[in-house]
């Protein structure tokens, strides 16, 4: 059933039921009053028995009180009837005769209007609520809007707060200079930006951001999530924006931080067929006119956040709207360094924890993902009834939150714990042998996660931001080490375990051609579409090239993976002592470092680690 049809099914039987219940009260009052209806027959007799104290004629009814009660203890009573010729029977019995003005138009209106309000104030408490619940929200405030209100001793957070972002804490200090002090910010013409847009992945601390310009202005702070416009009546966010901006405009200086902006903002030829368009294309478009009717003189500034800024509207980014976007990346080994000091304030650590080493473990990880890490060895360590937080404890919980949870439970046949110790010590061992390659810290063939049945860690020295071809090409040989290593050992009978090795090997080799261009018979052009950096889209590595040329591709990336594939197995053919060294201290330890089993060493590994996992699925 469509919303409208039941919401319109609702109206109707509570309307039935109004009715029903005025109907109801009526009869209910005509029965608990203290007036006896009794016949007409009857009260000629009690006027005979001279038991009548005084009566009330109406026009064709007469109401009086008795002498005595009657048997139900009721003295007055009630006839529908009158009889001219009963006046002479009354008046030789010397009853009290009086005359009953006629039922005026106001008393029968409150007798209707009364029950009718009393069962609208019973829909304002029960209904209401119930349709709140379901999703209808409030009758009088469904146009209201939902942002969260902050003052400044709510917000309780400043820049000293935020780490890791110095690029992007930079170009918001300019909105506190701003909101402090307008005169001065604009003694040169200039005017502050009337939206700033914070772009970034999940979890890099932009709603962080935006809060700490708050605290820092020391302004109200109005905050929503743009899903919470949107609602299933046409109108109702259009409706909120007004409110928000008109809420906004009476508390300015303020600012508005609107998250996830890409439920309200997505662009309107993105999806022209979908259904619901028209009440998000009024919602974006009052947006729109909100934007280019406030003035930011009067102290109102919007930011706004989402992840996903390749599907919003242009005409949302246009400048004189959202004039500035601001990145708010990854952080580097020097910002994980800043965001860890930030979260172990509130843990006891040990005094000789190194926190750049712990950095320099958790490349690629985001503020909330660090802020994870900090509470996770906390848990570590009080589960083992520390004092306070080794690096042990932060070496774990990185493992469990990359790798999955250790399953010592899952027990395997001496034959599948064979071939699993091969398989890592292959990853090893080429990744020990090949140039450039990131160095080994951990193996281990203790199951992990979902699937994985053991899994090989390498540190690299430093962050990398460009990757030459001889990189890529040492990449995919380590990840084929498993495989080589197995088809040396077992002669050739080789099992699942290198499945996602080969997928991840694929993957590169294909972006190798399509992507970078990095080879020579397919030459210098891309045959893929352009990335997303911050939320790759499904799809995105669907090659785009006629049919002849995609069969070069295949080659290609064939090549290269066959290539990797003979340089491991050469490698492993060499250190075939090495190989079986490693697996038989595996089989008898089940976890080795570059300490325990120096051939696993990279020679002149130097800097700080950081986790890149290769595991071995079942």
């Amino acid at each position: 059933m469509e919303p409208d049809a039941r919401k319109r099914q609702i109206i109707i039987w509570y309307v039935l039921a109004a009715i029903f219940g005025v109907l109801l009260f009526q009869a209910f009052w005509a029965s608990y009053s203290q007036v006896e209806t009794i016949p007409y027959s009857q009260f000629e007799s009690l006027v005979d028995q001279n038991k009548v104290a005084e009566v009330t004629v109406g026009t064709d009814s007469i109401q009086g009180t008795l002498k005595e009660p009657l048997p139900d203890g009721k003295r007055e009573f009630y006839v529908v009837r009158v009889d001219p010729q009963i006046f002479d029977k009354l008046a030789s019995h010397q009853v009290t005769v009086n005359g009953a003005p006629p039922s005026g138009m106001l008393q029968t209106i409150l007798s209707w209007v009364i029950p009718v309000v009393i069962f609208y104030l019973f829909w304002m408490f029960l209904f209401r609520r119930v349709a709140e619940k379901q999703g209808f929200g409030g009758l009088m405030t469904v146009g209201k809007s939902r942002a969260k209100v902050f003052v400044e001793t709510d917000t309780k957070v400043t820049f000293k707060d935020v780490a890791g972002v110095d690029e992007a804490k930079f170009e918001l200090q300019e909105l506190v200079a701003f909101l402090r002090d307008p005169e001065a910010y604009g003694r040169l013409g200039a005017r502050v930006p009337k939206g700033v847009l914070l772009v970034g992945p999940p979890g890099t601390g932009k709603t962080l951001l935006a809060k700490a310009v708050a605290g820092e202005a020391g302004v109200p702070f109005f905050s929503i999530s743009g899903s919470e416009f949107v609602e299933m009546f046409v109108g109702v966010g259009a409706a909120r924006v007004r409110d928000l901006f008109d809420q906004a405009r009476k508390a300015a200086p303020c600012i508005i931080f609107i998250d996830e902006l890409d439920a309200l903002g997505r662009s309107r030829i993105s999806a022209p067929f979908s259904g619901g368009m028209d009440e998000k294309e009024q919602t974006l478009n009052q947006l729109l006119a909100e934007l280019d009717g406030f003035d930011p003189s009067a102290g109102v500034i919007l930011l706004a956040a989402t992840n996903r800024p390749e599907t919003l509207d242009p005409a949302l980014l246009r400048a004189g709207r959202f004039d500035r976007q601001v990145l708010v990346d990854r952080p580097d080994r020097k910002g994980r360094l800043e965001i860890l000091k930030v979260h172990v304030r509130r843990v006891q650590l040990a005094t000789d924890i190194d926190l750049d080493a712990i950095a320099g473990l958790t490349t690629g990880f985001t503020g909330a993902d660090i802020a994870n890490l900090v509470n996770e060895a906390a848990i570590v360590a009080t589960r083992r009834n520390a004092a306070a937080v080794s690096l042990n404890d932060f070496t774990e919980a990185i493992e469990r939150i990359v790798a999955g949870l250790e399953k010592k439970s899952r027990v395997l046949s001496p034959d599948e714990r064979r071939r699993v110790a091969y398989h890592e010590m292959g990853h090893a061992l080429v990744a020990a042998t090949l140039p450039g390659v990131d160095p080994v810290q951990k193996v281990s063939i203790i199951p992990r996660g979902v699937g994985a049945l053991g899994y090989t860690i390498q540190r690299p020295t430093e962050d990398r931001f460009l990757l030459g071809r001889s990189n890529l090409e040492n990449r995919i040989a380590v990840l084929m080490g498993g495989r080589a290593a197995e088809q040396l050992i077992f002669d050739g009978d080789v099992s699942t375990g290198a499945a996602d090795d080969l997928q991840r090997a694929t993957e590169i080799a294909l972006e190798m051609v399509t992507r970078y261009g990095m080879d020579e018979k397919i030459g210098q052009r891309t045959y893929m579409p352009e990335p997303q950096p911050l939320m790759p889209m499904p799809g995105a590595n669907h090659v785009q090239a006629a049919e002849v040329t995609t069969r070069e591709i295949d080659v290609a990336v064939r090549n290269l993976l066959a290539k990797a594939f003979d340089r491991a197995r050469e490698i492993l053919q060499q250190r075939q002592r090495d190989l079986d060294a490693g697996a038989e201290l595996l089989l008898k330890h089940e976890t080795l470092t570059a300490g325990d089993f120096p051939a696993i060493r990279s020679a002149g590994a130097t800097g700080q680690p950081r986790l890149a996992l290769i595991a071995s699925p079942q």
